[in-house]
């Protein structure tokens, strides 16, 4: 069974600008996609719609085999503890007031997980490789990165399936963001990983699926090392002709 299919879906903001445009794909368990485009392409706003944040305004979205109702309380609740997401700042995405160890707390009350709340904590800790004592200190007593971490750490009380990231490193340096990539790409040996970014070579150390969107629209997708080498679109050529330099991408071990 897929984790997500979505079948011609489009979404329009309320005051009539059409940001998505039929878009159809389907991700399975094990094939981290990434959507690759400029700002603007509709990226983010795909995201959300995989979260349940927003619903298409046409089209089918089915998450985990059942169409995604955002008004059904018990069925978002599921949804929840199916995917979770990783957004772009990790600063804005905690509460500066809320010690680490309540902020890893409240999602495992709110989404009433079983087992013990702090040996989750300590679970989760370890996988992002922070220490256990984290869970007395503020957010801004972490770096950066040791906050995007904590971010990914929220994600995985949950232990979902997917895990969706919305440029999840752009807001850090070029060195922290190698340590949090290294991460995502440990992570995705155990979960499956949906990765936005305008960043070719983020998505190809990642992400053996890939599709890329303009203006709203699916205008390539396929597996990302035949894309990156052989690009059909313009649109795709142009960005790819924008890096000065793209590693060779690699698949992810699993």
């Amino acid at each position: 069974m897929s984790l997500f299919v979505l079948k011609e879906v489009s979404y329009a903001y309320p005051r009539g600008d059409t940001v998505l445009h039929d878009v159809s794909l389907s991700l399975e368990a094990g094939q981290n996609l990434g959507i690759l485009g400029e700002s603007g392409s509709g990226k983010s706003t795909l995201l959300r719609l995989m979260l349940g944040l927003a619903a298409p305004s046409a089209g089918v979205l089915t998450a985990d085999g059942t169409p995604l109702d955002i008004q059904s309380r018990a069925r978002m609740q599921a949804h929840r503890r199916f995917a979770q997401p990783v957004f772009q700042d990790p600063y804005t995405s905690l509460d500066p007031r809320m010690r680490i160890g309540r902020a890893l707390a409240e999602p495992h009350a709110a989404l009433g997980l079983p087992g013990d709340a702090q040996a989750e904590i300590a679970r989760v800790l370890a996988a992002v490789n922070l220490p256990q004592d984290s869970t007395r200190r503020l957010p801004r007593a972490f770096s950066g990165g040791q906050r995007q971490r904590i971010a990914i750490a929220r994600a995985l009380i949950a232990r979902p399936r997917v895990l969706l990231a919305d440029e999840p490193v752009s807001a850090l340096d070029l060195s922290t963001r190698v340590r949090v990539i290294d991460l995502l790409a440990d992570l995705s040996r155990e979960l499956t990983l949906v990765l936005v970014s305008h960043d070719i070579a983020i998505v190809a150390a990642l992400c053996p699926r890939l599709i890329v969107l303009q203006h709203g629209r699916v205008v390539e997708a396929g597996a990302t090392r035949q894309i990156l080498q052989n690009p059909q679109h313009p649109y795709t050529r142009m960005l790819l002709a924008s890096l000065p330099r793209l590693p060779e991408p690699k698949e992810t071990a699993r």
